[in-house]
């Protein structure tokens, strides 16, 4: 067997299961899960009519680098949303079976396995693809502690002159998970600036881009900041896009790599081999998808509605705020994390996600300790309703 399946950890809802093992809800009370980032909106019709509508696709096998036309939907969303002047859909641009997969596979693409000094640099709280799929690349996670005082963003300082060199690959997430801070220009052209220096390659996690609550101001992709930055080559630089939480379809599969041509063709024959393709049926859904923005910008307000109602029912002492991206409250606790999450499935049957879970302790501290995840996927109701039993468990 692989030894490097030993240095895994159990994932968050694993450990969350045994946590709660012998704990017994209040049983007058309906069961309220907001631990996971399940999207629960409807997903659109538009996209259902699309799958049925093409499965005789099941019979045929699908090429990796996907429908030209998946591709160009692909490429046309890219410009629009994010004002840039030309991405190629041939060479810039590759359907992917979900982003969990892709952030996973494309650094097996990216390390070298004899490697013995190299580096993984991630967000800390972060989304534990990226620890595992640096592990099994051979490579060793290093961590950047986001918490209230960097304003949830990532600090490059944080690690010396003496570790960047042998850094291979740099994860991004913005807007972030868990506590959706959005990078700036300046953030991304110091990191540019960092990986020109290095050599290393970036991968930005973009797969809550679409959920933002100021529709006038959109978040900032990597790419919009790569060509406001002259790069428009997208040099060194891999963005995922989704349609899980974009289109509420979380098990369809389907995203997006885009970027720097040379890598993608790279990670193309990887995936060859890989077994990546996209079954036909799912392309022509996410072309529907990627093709229409009616459904997203329901999306949004639908979410919107849920911070609306659910923020000033919170008690003060449970600080928080509404992000600039995601479907998350990122709360920071007076008190320990677990016993809080513990407490609150006991007395008022809501489950939340202790956020030590979602971070290693770096620096000396763990930076998701005293703080819970609150997914804002339950019906508007039952937000709401979570929220007061929140604010009646913390005044007991």
């Amino acid at each position: 067997m692989n030894p490097r399946l030993d240095l895994l950890q159990p994932y968050p809802f694993e450990r969350l299961r045994q946590l709660l093992q012998g704990i017994t809800p209040h049983p007058a009370l309906s069961a309220i899960n907001l631990s996971i980032g399940e999207p629960k909106h409807a997903t659109p019709e538009l996209l259902k009519k699309a799958l049925t509508d093409h499965l005789g696709g099941l019979a045929a096998y699908p090429a990796t680098a996907g429908l030209p036309a998946l591709r160009e939907a692909i490429a046309t969303w890219l410009k629009k949303r994010y004002q840039l002047h030309a991405i190629d859909p041939a060479t810039q641009v590759l359907p992917v079976n979900g982003s969990r997969e892709a952030l996973f596979s494309f650094a097996q693409t990216v390390l070298d396995p004899a490697d013995q000094s190299a580096l993984v640099v991630c967000p800390n709280p972060f989304y534990q693809i990226y620890e595992g799929a640096a592990l099994l690349g051979g490579a060793r996670p290093v961590f950047l502690n986001t918490t209230a005082a960097t304003n949830y963003h990532i600090q490059p300082q944080q690690l010396d002159a003496a570790t960047w060199p042998h850094v291979r690959l740099m994860f991004v997430c913005s807007p972030g998970n868990p506590a959706g801070a959005v990078m700036s220009l300046e953030q991304w052209k110091d990191i540019f600036a960092l990986a020109d220096t290095h050599g290393f390659v970036i991968a930005s996690d973009e797969c809550y881009s679409e959920l933002y609550y100021d529709e006038a101001h959109p978040p900032l992709g990597a790419l919009q900041a790569a060509q406001l930055l002259g790069r428009t080559d997208y040099r060194g630089l891999v963005v995922f896009s989704s349609l899980s939480k974009r289109s509420n379809a979380p098990g369809l599969r389907s995203g997006f790599v885009a970027g720097d041509a040379q890598i993608l063709k790279k990670f193309l024959l990887y995936r060859t081999y890989h077994g990546g393709a996209m079954g036909l049926a799912v392309q022509h859904a996410s072309i529907a998808a990627w093709s229409d923005e009616a459904h997203v910008i329901a999306n949004r307000a639908a979410y919107a509605a849920k911070y609306r109602a659910m923020l000033p029912l919170l008690p003060v002492t449970l600080q928080t705020r509404q992000p600039e991206g995601g479907f998350y409250l990122w709360i920071q606790l007076s008190t320990d994390d677990v016993q809080f999450t513990q407490q609150l499935l006991a007395e008022q049957n809501v489950l939340v996600l202790p956020g030590s879970l979602l971070a290693r302790e770096c620096n000396g501290i763990n930076p998701g300790k005293n703080h819970v995840r609150v997914a804002l996927v339950a019906p508007l109701e039952e937000c709401v309703e979570a929220a007061h039993r929140m604010r009646t468990f913390i005044s007991k």
